[in-house]
């Protein structure tokens, strides 16, 4: 089902569009602030909550956080810097592995998701 477009959801999508890889709650909060300085972070939640029932964000899980990313970017993994905590797309998949390979003991791959750690370009500098 289609909500309702409002100011919040096209300030949230507009930030997630132009990150540089998926965000924490408070990041995608602070961002989107800039532009609606009165965003509540109940208000951000809500509408994550909303915008991945309409398909249109989705959830992932890196260290233990929720970040959150549009859901049409395709296949693509993540890097993580472990100096500025920050975390980016990868658009070059550095596993091959197609779906509906068989692992020993009849593990069967659908999907796979690789999250690499290190220095980023500017923590690398």
């Amino acid at each position: 089902m289609t909500q309702r477009q409002t100011r919040q959801r096209d300030a949230i999508l507009r930030v997630l569009e132009g990150a540089p890889g998926p965000l924490s709650v408070p990041e995608l909060l602070e961002r989107a602030q800039e532009e609606l300085p009165a965003l509540g972070i109940a208000t951000v939640y809500r509408t994550l909550k909303l915008l991945q029932e309409d398909g249109r964000v989705r959830a992932l899980s890196l260290d233990g956080e929720s970040r959150f990313e549009r859901a049409d970017l395709g296949h693509h993994h993540h890097f993580a810097c472990r100096k500025c905590g920050g975390v980016f797309d990868l658009a070059l998949c550095p596993v091959s592995l197609p779906s509906g390979t068989v692992y020993p003991g009849g593990f069967v791959v659908e999907a796979h998701e690789v999250t690499l750690y290190g220095l980023c370009p500017r923590c690398a500098a």
